[in-house]
Formats: C-alpha cells, sequence, structure tokens
C-alpha cells in the first residue's frame, strides 16, 4: 500500500526489490543458522541465511538443497574473508610447545593450526547453488567473484563497522551496506582485525553516518530484537535490519536449552568483546558466544 511516511517507503523500495514481506534479514551466523530456522524466516517474509564459514562446499550445497526443500523464499550465504596468511616465528611457537609438554605429551609445531574450508571452493558452491544475495564479513571479496555472482543475478551485501569501510565497499560494487553497530553478538565485521576494538561504533551513531556516505540501501544490525529497534533503524535510514541473537531462542534454531536460558536472562552489561573464542574480536555472553 502506498505510503508517504518516508521510512515505510524506503523498506517497501527494499522489500519489493528483494522479493521479501518484511525488511527483515536473518544473520548468518556461522554453526546457529540450522536450514530450518532459514525456512521458517523466508516462510514468515523475511530473507533466510546461511553462515557458511566452517562448512565444506558440499554442506553449502545441502543446506541449500535443504532450505529449498521447505521454502521457495530467498536466502543468503556468508563467508569470511579469509586473512592472509601468518607470519609463522619459529623460536616462538617452540618455546610454547615446549612449555605445554610439561602438562602432557609435547605437541609438534603443527598440532595447532586449524585448516579452514577451501575459500576458492566455497565460492565456487555459492555460485553453482545461486542464493539470492552473497553476503561478505571482515573484507571484501575478490573482484572476478563479485562479476560472476552478478553474471548470475546473485546480489552482494557487505557488512561494514565504519564509514570508510561502507565507501570502500561501495566502490567494489556492493548492492548494500549491512552497517554493523558494536553491540552485534558474535564476531566484529571489521576489514583490519586489529583495529576492531578501536573502530567500535554504536549501530544508531554509526548508521545514519553510513545512510549519508553511500547511495545504495543500508541494513542495520547490531542489538535489534524487537520492534523498537526495527522502527528506529527505519527512522534513521536504514532500507531493512539484520537480526541474529534475537531469532536463537526460536525452536527453530535447536539451539541447547542452556545457551537459549542464558541469552533470555541476560542483561546488555553482561557481555564483553573477547578474542578467546576465534582469535578475531567477538561479543559473547559470559562464556558463551551470542
Amino acid at each position: 500500500m502506498p505510503t508517504t511516511n518516508p521510512a515505510l517507503a524506503r523498506a517497501n523500495r527494499f522489500c519489493d526489490a528483494n522479493n521479501l514481506r518484511m525488511p527483515i534479514l536473518l544473520a548468518p551466523m556461522a554453526g546457529a543458522c540450522p536450514a530450518s530456522l532459514s525456512i521458517a524466516v523466508a516462510n514468515a517474509g523475511g530473507l533466510g541465511a546461511c553462515g557458511a564459514l566452517l562448512m565444506q562446499p558440499d554442506a553449502i550445497r545441502d543446506w541449500a538443497s535443504a532450505f529449498r526443500a521447505g521454502s521457495n523464499g530467498g536466502f543468503q550465504i556468508n563467508l569470511w574473508i579469509p586473512d592472509p596468511a601468518p607470519i609463522r616465528d619459529g623460536p616462538t611457537e617452540e618455546a610454547m610447545c615446549a612449555f605445554l609438554g610439561n602438562w602432557g605429551p609435547r605437541p609438534s609445531r603443527e598440532d595447532g593450526d586449524v585448516r579452514m574450508p577451501d575459500f576458492a571452493a566455497q565460492c565456487d558452491a555459492i555460485l553453482d547453488i545461486g542464493p539470492a544475495v552473497v553476503s561478505s564479513i571482515m573484507g571484501i571479496y575478490p573482484c572476478d567473484f563479485i562479476a560472476k555472482a552478478k553474471s548470475r543475478g546473485i546480489q552482494w551485501f557487505a557488512t561494514v563497522t565504519t564509514v570508510t569501510e561502507a565507501r570502500r565497499a561501495e566502490r567494489a560494487g556492493a548492492d548494500a551496506i549491512v552497517a554493523q553497530g558494536m553491540e552485534a553478538g558474535g564476531n566484529r565485521g571489521a576489514f583490519n582485525a586489529a583495529q576492531a576494538e578501536a573502530s567500535m561504533v554504536g549501530l544508531f551513531s554509526l548508521l545514519p553516518a553510513v545512510v549519508d556516505a553511500v547511495h545504495v540501501p543500508v541494513i542495520a544490525t547490531g542489538g535489534i530484537a524487537d520492534a523498537r529497534g526495527v522502527a528506529a533503524a527505519l527512522i534513521l535510514g536504514a532500507s531493512a535490519v539484520q537480526i541474529g541473537t534475537g531469532f536463537l531462542r526460536c525452536p527453530e534454531a535447536a539451539l541447547a536449552p542452556a545457551w537459549a536460558d542464558a541469552i533470555g536472562g541476560s542483561l546488555p552489561e553482561q557481555t564483553l568483546v573477547t578474542r578467546a573464542f576465534s582469535g578475531r574480536a567477538g561479543r559473547s555472553l559470559g562464556g558463551c558466544r551470542t
């Protein structure tokens, strides 16, 4: 229905362009986005999501098949942009191995390496399944991948944490910007991992600045969990919102009851930002990631 309210008109345009009935996106939480949750969100009119960071290419394809068996709605697939390989420090690693040997079998220097799925193969799987949206966090996709995605009608939504990052993403061809406030649960989307804590800005300060800086739709994320947050984000210029932690207590998320209870009974001041889980700055609740 036509409206003279600029915030609602903006949200309606976004919904029309993305075949949605409501301007709400499920956040792509790695390890916490079963197809069942995305099916529920998409069938209610929003955009489903899969955080594919830890998934092998075949698992990405299987997830898409499971989603499409339960919904004809849209979904986004998200990947972390990988960091360059770290510089190895042999003497320090040997010293650490020797220290750990005091408490059990002495590990080798290679024991601690985490071998992530092949990023290029993951990208190929995403192109194969053809989601409505591919989204990024912690950087910008290679330009050849973006060109291939767009040639298949796949949009690119880029997560940013600063105005500078938003401008970079728009110049690189992002179709929409996901402005992540410091309140967001899980990992910070900062392009520069070392600066993640230094660049933390609250969503409702970051959002209007990003809206003013770019010419593509802006999606607000971070600490939004009810209609008040949605309304505030739309008034400040967002075209839609993205919600993660707020959906984790839904039965379709299949979250462990203890975690769900902890989230439901927590206060804002009981969260903290730590690098303990992934080496990247991320907001957690006590001893568990939000």
